[in-house]
């Protein structure tokens, strides 16, 4: 008998939530509502020109993006073309890469994806063994490795796998997730609450280094190759 007034109990309780936030809602959309029945037609054409002018200045915006290269994971030839590649575009994602080792072929993938979604940001990959160089500046170890450049600034690295849940089997979400948290996308989701699977399994850490300019100060990793 006990048992059942509790059920009853907590189901009046969560009715009265239920009520409650649909109230909350119904208020907000009558609020707005009598916003817009209040404007005369001068201010509702006003309003509607500001949302064309701010869709106009989007799509510029995506055009001059595309124009530099934005949209697609590209390959540059060499150590030249990054330079004048992270000089021309905001944010830079670049992945230094080997064709012998496997798991630059996963990376790949995942940034394939992730190039088309974030065309607000350059993903190009660069062979490594094609750019001693840069790679020596920049102290890359590790393969693969993501320089993530912003403002012609390496901000952050993500150094193999290590960030990504020490697995070969981490989501495009993952990987999405880690950029987001260098601010080197524009990423729509909680930072907070990051898209692992099994928290346990996976953790949240992640490597944390300090802002350096491209042409290079030290850069360390204790991660292993493949």
């Amino acid at each position: 008998m006990a048992a059942d007034t509790s059920v009853e109990i907590l189901q009046k309780v969560l009715e009265n939530e239920i009520l409650q936030t649909t109230k909350v809602v119904e208020e907000h959309l009558d609020a707005e509502m009598q916003k817009l029945d209040q404007m005369d037609e001068d201010e509702l054409e006003r309003l509607k020109q500001r949302r064309l002018e701010a869709l106009k200045k989007a799509q510029q915006q995506k055009q001059e993006w595309l124009s530099k290269g934005h949209g697609e994971y590209r390959e540059i030839p060499s150590e030249r073309d990054f330079f004048q590649e992270v000089k021309e575009s905001k944010n830079v994602v670049c992945h230094f890469y080997r064709d012998t080792t496997f798991r630059c072929q996963i990376m790949d993938k995942h940034l394939t994806v992730l190039a088309k979604k974030h065309v607000e940001t350059k993903f190009l990959k660069l062979n490594a063994e094609k750019s001693p160089f840069l790679c020596e500046r920049l102290r890359i170890k590790v393969i693969p490795t993501l320089a993530l450049v912003k403002d012609g600034k390496t901000q952050d690295y993500v150094v193999g796998f290590t960030d990504l849940g020490n697995t070969d089997d981490f989501t495009t979400e993952t990987l999405e997730w880690r950029l987001g948290c260098a601010d080197i996308i524009n990423y729509s989701g909680n930072l907070m609450d990051p898209p692992f699977q099994n928290q346990k399994k996976y953790g949240t850490s992640f490597t944390k280094l300090d802002k350096k300019t491209i042409r290079g100060k030290k850069y360390d990793s204790d991660s292993d190759d493949d």
